[in-house]
């Protein structure tokens, strides 16, 4: 009973329609993509491109199924962080996105799509039971790390499909672990105030 009060109240507010919200605007993106520009309206961050391809780039996918298989594991993983605090959501996002300016700066191929949220989401969860070392906190990390730690070779250029963005995946799942520091100081520091 107890356990169910302290879970709901988070994931009942208005933050349980985020991701199925960010997720709708990647599926709008790549059915205009599809319907309208034949599947070369990307928008895809990459040498110069824009600064808000940063923001954009998540959205935008190499066709349906790229999009539906990371539809697949963005929805769970955003509930497992949203299930901790709608704030550390928003701190995965701002990491992966921080760590992406570098990519957008100096790498030579252009990246896009949901994954390196993915691998940030996954990097929060992985580092923030062992910074916290709460019941919640390394229940999130063991339950992401069964479910999700066969993805971790992707973070591994050699063990990267062709065609896959290896360095995208990499940064956003640096972008999770920042994130995860950011989050952990915070609570360490604000559960030592009286």
């Amino acid at each position: 009973m107890v356990r169910r009060r302290l879970l709901a109240p988070r994931l009942l507010g208005p933050s349980v329609l985020l991701p199925w919200i960010l997720l709708g605007v990647a599926w709008l993106q790549e059915l205009l993509d599809q319907l309208i520009g034949a599947g070369r309206w990307s928008l895809a961050m990459g040498p110069g491109t824009p600064w808000w391809t940063l923001f954009t780039a998540p959205f935008s996918h190499g066709g349906l199924g790229h999009l539906l298989t990371n539809s697949l594991v963005f929805v769970p993983l955003s509930y497992l962080v949203l299930i901790r605090s709608f704030k550390a959501y928003l701190a995965v996002w701002i990491g992966v996105i921080l760590l992406e300016i570098p990519i957008w700066l100096i790498w030579p191929v252009g990246s896009h799509g949901l994954s390196g949220v993915i691998y940030g989401l996954l990097g929060y969860l992985l580092l923030i039971g062992w910074l916290e070392r709460h019941p919640l906190s390394l229940a999130l990390s063991l339950t992401a790390l069964l479910l999700y730690g066969s993805a971790l070779p992707g973070l591994l250029p050699w063990l990267t499909p062709a065609g896959v963005s290896w360095i995208g995946h990499a940064s956003g799942f640096a972008g999770g672990v920042v994130a995860a520091l950011a989050m952990s100081r915070e609570q360490k520091g604000s559960s030592a105030r009286p």
